[in-house]
C-alpha cells in the first residue's frame, strides 16, 4: 500500500510542476497567477471514450488565468469553493461568481477572463470535466511557449481516484 502511495504521489508532483512552471512563467503586472491541482480523472464506464476530470483552481488575491480556450469535447461544471471568482466565458458579459454558487461551460468554450474578483482573499475553484479521453482540457489563447496544466500530456498518466478520497472532501 505504501509503495502504491508513493508512485501515486510521484505521479501528481510529476504532473503538478510542470503546472506550476506555466503558472509562474505566464504571470501578469501583479505576477499572481492561478493553480490548478488535478483532483482525480476516471474513465466513463457507460460513456466509451469520454473521461470525468475534476480539478481545483486556487487563486491568489488579484491572481487570474491567462485566457484559454476548452476542449471541443468537454462540458465543464464549476463550483466555487471558497471566495469569489470573475469569469467570462465566449461574448457573455463578465460576471462573479461567490462561494457556493456554480456555473458550466459548452464545449470549446473561450475563457476570456477567469480571476479572483478580490485582491485581497484568496479563491478557490472546483472544475470538472466530461471529455474525450486524452484531450486537452485547455489550451492558451496567447502564445505562452509553456506546457498549460491542460496539456494531455500531464493527464495520460493521472491514477483512477474514487470521487469520495477526493481532498475536498477531507476537511
Amino acid at each position: 500500500m505504501a509503495s502504491v502511495l508513493k508512485i501515486t504521489g510521484l505521479g501528481l508532483a510529476g504532473l503538478l510542476f510542470p503546472a506550476l512552471a506555466w503558472a509562474q512563467q505566464s504571470g501578469g503586472a501583479t505576477g499572481a497567477r492561478e493553480t490548478a491541482t488535478p483532483q482525480f480523472r476516471h474513465a466513463l464506464p457507460n460513456a466509451p471514450g469520454k473521461s470525468l476530470i475534476a480539478v481545483t483552481v486556487d487563486y491568489p488575491p488579484a491572481a487570474k488565468s491567462a485566457p484559454h480556450s476548452h476542449a471541443k469535447s468537454a462540458f465543464i461544471y464549476a463550483y466555487v469553493v471558497s471566495g469569489a471568482i470573475r469569469s467570462q466565458v465566449d461574448d457573455e458579459p463578465a460576471k462573479v461568481y461567490r462561494a457556493g454558487e456554480s456555473f458550466f461551460e459548452m464545449p470549446g468554450a473561450h475563457h476570456k477572463i477567469s480571476e479572483n474578483a478580490s485582491n485581497t482573499e484568496p479563491a478557490r475553484l472546483l472544475a470538472v470535466f466530461v471529455v474525450d479521453t486524452g484531450e486537452a482540457l485547455t489550451t492558451p489563447t496567447a502564445a505562452e511557449g509553456t506546457a498549460h496544466p491542460g496539456d494531455p500530456r500531464l493527464w495520460r498518466s493521472v491514477p483512477a481516484r474514487r470521487p469520495d478520497c477526493a481532498p475536498w472532501r477531507r476537511k
